[in-house]
């Protein structure tokens, strides 16, 4: 086995030993050191380029999908331009986050470069809005299937010993059931499988939605205002959202068997994932205008053979999802009792406690869009376009270096502090009218 760096070195000494010091150079799982130089090469990965561009296109394409044409509504058409904004930072602080990792070799997780920038404090902050993100996101997911099941079914009532559950919250409590088993699963590498339909699975409801339109009769006939100051928070909070897989970077980028490729990667998945996102948004405004919902399959008519795949594969998609989701935020639970870390019990009670509280989260706050736009102007613009570019002005010290780099940072740091303060403030207001 071969290890590649950057550089174009590569050492051809076998590599299938224990850790452990062998001549010059120190055998780790993650990697090799020599001693005598005192650096560090990063053990290339095994993935290819188009197969990292299938992981990072899965990454971009989520849930956020169904809620880009209620953003369009709340913003107005102009407001796309906002999209595309958010889409060229966000590709330039993913960037950032590969110049973070080649500062020190050894980086492989997204709260190392905080720690590798501002020391145990910055890990901390970054892991705090990572898990806070992946969290909510999960949370919205249970949100997502209980408004379009209830849609679908909408007489269906549970009767749980005497007590009586209907509506949409049935569907909530449902649901969460039937993904506690794979919650409790340690191995989760066949559901990675099946979650990376997901890129599939966004292109269906893309073409189910356009087939809608074009062909069952609804139109497109919906005018929409040109532009709605008072909706752009909320617009641009649901576009940051959109773009909320930073933290999945690294994991890409060490992935990789050709590491120098990662740029490309990332410019291709953006540019796709861009395309869809604009294109979702479009289809869905031309459709319903202003009367779209925060999820844009709850608009079309169930009786449409076109609709009920759109909303089926909707609904396929987040139950796959959930596990990956939370067991990042298991395993740092567990972690924090390592006496408890090989007690099956405590590990179940644990993953059953946090599924059952992201149900309480969902049935106090079951408002879809202001609760992912309460994510993308919180989390995802911290964690995606402000954090990025303060760990790696830390790390590279150019901060102290005046010019064009700096300039453009700076004020992708001032826009993600807008979006951040204005965004969140909107949200959680939005939340509390409506509880």
């Amino acid at each position: 086995m071969a290890v590649g760096v950057d550089d174009g070195f590569s050492l051809t000494t076998p590599l299938m030993l224990d850790e452990g010091q062998y001549g010059p150079f120190v055998i780790k799982d993650e990697g090799v050191e020599d001693v005598e130089s005192n650096t560090y090469l990063r053990i290339s990965g095994t993935s290819t380029f188009f197969k990292t561009c299938f992981n990072g296109l899965n990454a971009l394409s989520g849930v956020g999908i169904l809620s880009v044409p209620y953003a369009l509504s709340e913003g107005g058409w102009l407001s796309l331009t906002l999209l595309f904004l958010i889409a060229t930072a966000t590709f330039y602080t993913g960037l950032l986050i590969r110049r973070c990792m080649d500062a020190d070799k050894r980086i492989k997780t997204y709260p190392e470069i905080g720690e590798l920038a501002f020391g145990y404090k910055g890990r901390m902050l970054l892991s705090v809005f990572m898990y806070m993100e992946l969290y909510l996101v999960a949370t919205g997911f249970l949100i997502l299937e209980g408004d379009n099941l209830h849609n679908l079914f909408p007489n269906m009532i549970l009767d749980v010993a005497g007590l009586r559950v209907g509506g949409r919250e049935s569907f909530i409590i449902l649901v969460a059931l039937i993904i506690l088993p794979s919650v409790l699963l340690d191995d989760l590498s066949i559901l990675s499988y099946v979650s990376a339909t997901g890129v599939l699975a966004s292109f269906i409801i893309i073409g189910s939605v356009f087939w809608t339109g074009a062909v069952d009769g609804i139109g497109f006939h919906g005018k929409g205002k040109l532009l709605n100051l008072s909706g752009i928070p909320t617009a641009v909070s649901l576009y940051a959202f959109c773009y909320c897989a930073h933290p999945v970077f690294p994991t890409l980028y060490t992935s990789m068997k050709h590491p120098h490729q990662f740029s490309k990667v990332l410019l291709l998945c953006f540019v796709v994932c861009t395309m869809s996102y604009a294109s979702m948004a479009i289809l869905g405004y031309l459709m319903y205008g202003s009367n779209v919902y925060s999820q844009v399959t709850l608009n079309l008519p169930t009786g449409k053979l076109s609709s009920k795949i759109a909303i089926y594969t909707t609904l396929v998609n987040p139950i796959t999802k959930y596990a990956l989701m939370i067991t990042p935020i298991v395993s740092a639970i567990e972690n924090k009792f390592p006496c408890h870390h090989r007690n099956k019990s405590i590990s179940l009670l644990i993953r059953s406690l946090l599924v059952i509280s992201t149900v309480i989260v969902a049935l106090t706050v079951p408002f879809f869009g202001s609760l992912m736009a309460l994510v993308g102007a919180f989390l995802s613009a911290t964690a995606s376009i402000i954090l990025p570019c303060l760990c790696y002005l830390k790390i590279s010290g150019n901060y102290r270096r005046w010019g064009i780099e700096l300039v453009i940072i700076v004020g992708i740091i001032i826009m993600g502090v807008v979006v951040v303060v204005v965004g969140t403030y909107t949200s959680l207001l939005e939340i509390v009218n409506n509880l």
